[in-house]
C-alpha cells in the first residue's frame, strides 16, 4: 500500500514537472514585448525559450510557420516559451493557442500601452531586430492598432494578464520572473475590469482630445465630460494623421518631418471595411518590363481621373511592396495635384497577396501584372499571386484564356478552394498585360514610348472597366435580394456592421418598405431570408451580365454573408437576440424559420466556415454542437410532444461560420416559399448531424453531394414521398399527411421524437 502511495506521488511530481507554459505576448511594436521576455529569462529559474519572428530565420525576419515549428520543438524539450510577435488579432493567435494541451498552459500577456508611447519608442529605435524604426514605424504601429482584438479566455487561454501602464508591466514581470520549474499560476483574467472594453481610458483621452474624469465613479456634479461609453475599435486603436505627424516630430526631430506615411493616410481616410468593393493593383510594366516611372505615373493618374467618378462606393488602391517606392511617391504627388478624392483612390505599401492579413486592407479584387502565357512562371507580382492563390487560380485561368496580348485583361473568378479567397477575401483576380521595354522579354517596344503609353492606357482602361463590371454585377445580385433592407436614420454608423441582412436581429432597427415582407426577384430566390442557406452565386438564373464577366460560382463571403461569423465571434454585441452563449457555441432563433421551431447552433471556432472545412481534429466541436442541438430539441419536445426534429448542416451554406440547423418537421411556416427552400431541408443537401459525426470520425471529412442538382429536384413530401407541382399544393398536402416517416430517418437517431411518443406523428 505504501508503495502505491509513493508511486502515485512520483507520478504527480512527474506530471507537475512536465507542465510548461506558452506565453503569447500581445502588443504593438514599441510596447516592450522583447524587453519583457529578456528580463524574465534573465531573472527566472525556469527554463525559457524566446521565439521571435523578427530573428527566427538565421537572424532575419521569418514566418509564422517557422515560429510554430520552433515553439512546438521547445515545448517538447521541456522548456516554457515566450512567443515574441505582435499577435494583435485573434486570427494571428489561433494556431499558437492550439499548441496548448494537458502538458502546456497557454497564457497571454497583453502590453496594451498608449499608442503615443508605442509610436514614440518605435521611431526612436536604432538597429531594431525587425528593422522597424524611424518614420515608417509610426505607420506600421498605427495600422496594427487599428485591427487590435484583445484576447479572451474563450480563445483557449488559461490565463490572461492585461498591462495598461508601467506599474501593470512591472507587476507582470515580477510574477513571471519569480516562477520556478515546478510553479504554476492561477487561471483567469487579471488586470482588466471590463473584459469587453475596446481600449483603456488613457488612450481614449489622448485620441479623443477630451479630459478623462479623474474619478470614473464621479457624479453628475463633475464639470468634466465623461468618456463616451461606446467607442469603436477602429477609431480608438489608432492615431489621426495630424497626431502622427506631431508625434513623429516630437519623437524624431526635423529629420523625419517630411516622412510620408501612405498606410496611415489610407487607413484613416478610407478605412478597411469589407463592405467597400476595392481593386488593388500594382503599377503595370514599371518593374520587370522597365517602363519609365514618370511616364507610367502620368498614365495611372490620367486613367484614375477618368474612372474615379464612375466608381460609386468602390475604390482603387495602387500597391507596392516597398516604402521607398518611386512609383508610389510620384503617383501620390500627382494625385494630390489633381485633387483626386483620396477616399476613391490612394496608395498602399504592402504585399498584394496579404493586404488583409498583413495590412488590414480588404480588397475583393486584385490585379495581376501577368505574362502573356498566363502562367505562374517568372517573378515579381505574377509569381507571388499564383503562389498565394494555389493551383486553383491556374486551373480557373486556363478555363478563361490561354494567352494575353499587351493592353488586354482577363477576369478570373477565384475558386473558394484558393487560400487567397479564404484568407484574404479575394473573389476575383484580373490578369492584365502591359507594354514591355525590357529587351530580354517578349514583344519589346525598343523605347517606343508613344506606342508604349498607348498600350499602357489601354491596359489600365481594360483593368478598371473589368473591375467596374464586377462591381455592377455584384450590386445587381445584391440589390435583387436585399434592396428592401435599410437602416433607420436613427441608427449610428458605429453599429452599421452589426446589421446582419436577412439573418438575426441585432438591436438595430431594420425596416421593410411599406411595412410588409418583401418579395425577391426571381433571379435571387435562392437566398430568401435566413433558413435558405443557399449561396447567391449558385443561383440557376444568373443574369447575362454575370455570366459575361465570370461572377464566381464559388464561395466568396460578402458583407451580408459575414453575419453569423460576427455573431459567433462577438456574441456580447447580440446577447439580447441569443438563446445561449458558451465558449464553444452560440444559439439563436432563425429569423425566418422554415418550420414552427427552427434554431441555429453556431460554432465559435474561428476558421470553420462551412462543413467542407471540417476535419477529424474538429470532431469535438461538432459533438458539442450536436449535444446542444439535442438539448434544445428535447426542450421543444417537452413543450409540444407532437413535434419531430432533425439536426443537420447544409452542404453548401451561403453564410460564413459553421452552423447546425435544429428544425421541426412540420414545415408550417410562411417563410417556406419555393422549391429551393424545401429541397435544402428535404434532400441529401441537408446532412444529418449524426451522419456527419460518423463520417468525420471514420474518414476525417464529410461526404458532400452535388447540391446544384439536389436543389432543383421535384417537390416530394418528406413523409409519403408523393410528388407535388407547387409549394402551395405541397403545403396543403403535408398539413394533413399522416404517413410514417421514411425508415431511413428512423435509423441511427436521425429523427428526434418525444420520449413517450413512440408512434410517429
Amino acid at each position: 500500500m505504501e508503495t502505491d502511495i509513493d508511486d502515485t506521488c512520483k507520478a504527480k511530481d512527474e506530471e507537475k514537472k512536465s507542465k510548461q507554459i506558452l506565453v503569447i505576448m500581445v502588443g504593438a511594436p514599441g510596447s516592450g514585448k522583447s524587453t519583457f521576455c529578456e528580463h524574465v529569462m534573465r531573472s527566472s529559474a525556469r527554463p525559457w525559450a524566446r521565439i521571435c519572428q523578427d530573428t527566427i530565420n538565421k537572424g532575419k525576419s521569418g514566418t509564422k510557420v517557422q515560429c510554430l515549428t520552433s515553439a512546438s520543438s521547445a515545448l517538447k524539450k521541456g522548456k516554457s516559451v515566450f512567443l515574441d510577435r505582435c499577435n494583435l488579432e485573434r486570427e494571428q493567435r489561433t494556431d499558437f493557442v492550439k499548441l496548448g494541451g494537458p502538458e502546456v498552459d497557454v497564457h497571454a500577456v497583453v502590453l496594451d500601452l498608449p499608442a503615443k508611447l508605442c509610436i514614440s519608442r518605435s521611431v526612436k529605435r536604432i538597429e531594431h531586430e525587425g528593422n522597424l524604426q524611424g518614420g515608417k514605424a509610426a505607420a506600421v504601429v498605427n495600422r496594427m492598432l487599428q485591427k487590435k482584438e484583445l484576447p479572451k479566455l474563450s480563445e483557449g487561454f488559461s490565463r490572461i494578464t492585461l498591462c495598461q501602464n508601467e506599474n501593470d508591466v512591472q507587476a507582470a514581470l515580477d510574477t513571471y520572473s519569480g516562477l520556478g520549474p515546478l510553479d504554476t499560476l492561477p487561471h483567469g483574467s487579471f488586470g482588466q475590469k471590463n473584459p469587453d472594453a475596446k481600449i483603456q481610458l488613457g488612450i481614449m483621452k489622448f485620441l479623443k482630445k477630451v479630459d478623462a474624469p479623474s474619478n470614473t465613479g464621479s457624479t453628475a456634479s463633475s464639470t468634466q465630460d465623461p468618456v463616451p461609453p461606446q467607442i469603436t475599435e477602429e477609431k480608438n486603436s489608432c492615431l489621426e494623421g495630424q497626431e502622427i505627424t506631431s508625434l513623429l516630430s516630437d519623437a524624431a526631430g526635423e529629420e523625419v518631418k517630411g516622412t510620408e506615411n501612405p498606410e496611415v493616410a489610407s487607413v484613416n481616410q478610407n478605412g478597411s471595411s469589407s463592405d467597400v468593393p476595392t481593386l488593388a493593383f500594382p503599377s503595370l510594366s514599371t518593374s520587370d518590363f522597365q517602363f519609365n516611372n514618370e511616364k507610367a505615373s502620368d498614365v495611372i493618374i490620367e486613367k484614375v481621373e477618368e474612372f474615379v467618378n464612375k466608381l460609386g462606393n468602390a475604390r482603387l488602391v495602387l500597391v507596392d511592396l516597398t516604402q521607398g517606392s518611386k512609383i508610389l511617391s510620384l503617383v501620390r504627388a500627382k494625385a494630390a495635384q489633381k485633387h483626386i478624392n483620396p477616399k476613391k483612390f490612394f496608395t498602399f505599401v504592402g504585399d498584394i497577396t496579404r493586404l488583409y492579413t498583413g495590412g488590414g486592407l480588404c480588397c475583393n479584387v486584385i490585379a495581376n501584372a501577368a505574362n502573356w502565357r498566363l502562367k505562374p512562371g517568372g517573378g515579381g507580382v505574377n509569381a507571388a499571386i499564383f503562389s498565394a492563390a494555389g493551383p486553383a487560380l491556374e486551373v480557373a485561368t486556363a478555363e478563361r484564356a490561354k494567352s494575353l496580348y499587351p493592353g488586354n485583361s482577363v477576369i478570373v473568378p477565384l475558386p473558394s478552394t484558393s487560400p487567397l479567397c479564404g484568407r484574404e477575401g479575394v473573389t476575383h483576380v484580373i490578369h492584365v498585360l502591359g507594354p514591355n521595354m525590357n529587351p530580354r522579354r517578349p514583344n519589346c517596344l525598343d523605347g517606343d514610348y508613344v506606342k508604349g503609353c498607348e498600350i499602357l492606357r489601354k491596359a489600365y482602361t481594360s483593368l478598371f472597366e473589368g473591375f467596374l463590371s464586377i462591381v455592377r454585377s455584384q450590386e445587381k445580385l445584391s440589390k435583387g435580394c436585399n434592396e428592401d433592407i435599410r437602416l433607420e436614420p436613427s441608427v449610428s454608423q458605429d453599429h452599421s456592421e452589426d446589421v446582419h441582412g436577412n439573418y438575426i436581429s441585432t438591436g438595430d432597427k431594420i425596416k421593410r418598405d411599406g411595412g410588409h415582407e418583401y418579395e425577391q426577384s426571381k433571379k435571387c430566390k435562392t437566398q430568401n431570408e435566413v433558413g435558405t442557406d443557399i449561396n447567391l452565386s449558385r443561383a440557376a438564373n444568373l443574369s447575362a451580365d454575370n455570366e459575361k464577366i465570370g461572377v464566381s460560382t464559388s464561395k466568396a463571403w460578402g458583407s451580408w454573408a459575414q453575419a453569423l461569423y460576427r455573431t459567433a465571434m462577438y456574441p456580447e454585441r447580440h446577447k439580447d437576440d441569443l438563446l445561449e452563449i458558451s465558449d464553444d457555441v452560440v444559439v439563436l432563433n432563425d429569423l425566418y424559420p422554415k418550420a414552427q421551431k427552427h434554431i441555429l447552433v453556431l460554432s465559435r471556432f474561428d476558421g470553420l466556415d462551412r462543413l467542407a472545412d471540417v476535419r477529424n481534429e474538429h470532431l469535438q466541436i461538432l459533438q458539442t454542437m450536436h449535444a446542444v442541438g439535442m438539448k434544445w430539441a428535447e426542450k421543444f419536445l417537452h413543450e409540444d410532444a407532437s413535434l419531430a426534429f432533425r439536426l443537420g448542416y447544409h452542404s453548401a451554406p451561403s453564410m460564413r461560420q459553421l452552423h447546425l440547423h435544429v428544425i421541426s418537421q412540420d414545415f408550417n411556416s410562411k417563410h417556406l416559399k419555393n422549391k429551393k427552400h424545401w429541397n435544402s431541408f428535404n434532400t441529401a443537401f441537408f446532412c444529418d448531424s449524426v451522419d456527419v459525426l460518423e463520417e468525420i470520425s471514420n474518414h476525417g471529412k464529410a461526404t458532400l453531394k452535388d447540391y446544384d442538382s439536389l436543389l432543383s429536384m421535384e417537390l416530394r413530401c418528406h413523409r409519403c414521398r408523393s410528388a407535388h407541382p407547387s409549394i402551395p399544393r405541397l403545403k396543403s398536402h403535408i398539413s394533413s399527411c399522416r404517413a410514417p416517416f421514411p425508415s431511413s430517418l428512423l435509423e441511427n437517431g436521425r429523427l428526434m421524437l418525444a420520449p413517450r411518443n413512440t408512434a410517429q406523428p
